[in-house]
């Protein structure tokens, strides 16, 4: 596995194109403000008509085009809406307008993987990065950045690799780090770390720890706390240090009952072969765009009862017993 950081890196390259963000969510802003700190003169955000964004955008100083305006007037263009919406932006505004030579990037790399989006054999590059979803590293004036991957789907012009690594250093990553891979590798292993323990596996096993404890009589403010909030405790000494980092820091009583009790206890939630091959196979895209034509009832009615749980309502009120973390919170809806 190669890994590549600023050095390795010519910010100069980034510097000299005109990038178009299209979308300016909690990633979009983040590399629009980033690449700008950075030092690219030229970047522009592009939004549909009517967008709420706009504002955001432009109360931060960035120029805001339409985007069709922005491929025609991009070098760069970095993909970075829902992948449910970039067919459709691809097929109406990005394949019709940009131009010979340009890059496309992307922030994730379902729709080409899986064939949903097919660049023009004489454009620069398809490549990959992310790891920047809610933050802004600011690279020029922070001493840390974000980890990145990058992958090159296509070069026409025998430079793609040279102008990631230099998008990529110029939004913090080579700082951190960046990391080749694939669009394959990266897709769906990302799909299934989401589905089956990050998203997927480890909500699930919360939900049912707080079901059991609820089940057996236990006070639902108890039940959240010993099997919700203080997952965040455990999950940052793992982060810090890995698992046995967090081992040496619990109790040998919770240690012990990790080793013993951990198998059992997630015997339901085990990430199976299924969900990797389904993955694999392109069953669960195939799926997930199907429910995106018809308005998507199924996800739209998990997310209700997903939000409508027991869990959610004793959360929110134990979280207002504690304001602070309010105060340092990750996600602002007002920002992005």
């Amino acid at each position: 596995m190669r890994v590549y950081y600023d050095r390795d890196a010519d910010l100069n390259l980034i510097k000299g194109k005109k990038v178009a963000i299209i979308g300016y969510g909690s990633q979009g802003h983040a590399h629009a403000l980033n690449l700008k700190e950075s030092g690219v003169k030229d970047v522009a955000v592009g939004l549909r008509p009517g967008s709420k964004s706009a504002a955001k955008a432009e109360g931060a100083g960035l120029k805001v085009m339409s985007v069709a305006d922005a491929a025609k007037w991009a070098d760069v263009v970095m993909m970075l809406t829902p992948d449910e919406l970039q067919g459709e932006i691809w097929q109406n505004d990005l394949k019709p307008n940009m131009k010979e030579g340009a890059a496309l990037f992307f922030a994730h790399g379902l729709n080409i993987h899986f064939n949903l989006i097919e660049p023009r054999a004489t454009w620069m590059s398809a490549w990959w990065r992310r790891r920047a979803r809610a933050t802004r590293c600011a690279p020029n004036i922070r001493a840390a950045g974000v980890p990145c991957l990058v992958a090159i789907a296509q070069d026409a012009t025998g430079n793609a690799h040279d102008l990631s690594l230099s998008y990529a250093s110029a939004i913090g990553g080579g700082r951190a780090g960046i990391i080749e891979t694939t669009f394959r590798e990266e897709c769906e292993t990302d799909l299934f770390g989401e589905q089956s323990v990050l998203c997927g596996g480890l909500v699930e096993l919360m939900r049912n720890g707080y079901e059991t404890l609820i089940e057996a009589g236990y006070a639902p403010e108890m039940a959240y706390f010993e099997c919700v909030h203080e997952v965040k405790l455990i999950v940052d000494l793992i982060y810090e240090g890995g698992i046995a980092n967090m081992n040496y820091s619990v109790s040998n009583t919770a240690e012990y009952g990790e080793y013993v009790s951990g198998p059992r206890a997630t015997r339901r939630a085990r990430p199976p072969k299924r969900c990797l091959t389904d993955i694999q196979s392109g069953k669960f895209v195939k799926e997930w765009m199907l429910e995106n034509k018809i308005n998507q009832p199924s996800f739209k009615a998990m997310r209700a009862k997903c939000d409508s749980h027991d869990m959610e309502v004793v959360g929110k009120k134990l979280r207002d017993m504690m304001p602070w973390i309010a105060e340092r919170k990750m996600v602002d809806k007002a920002k992005n």
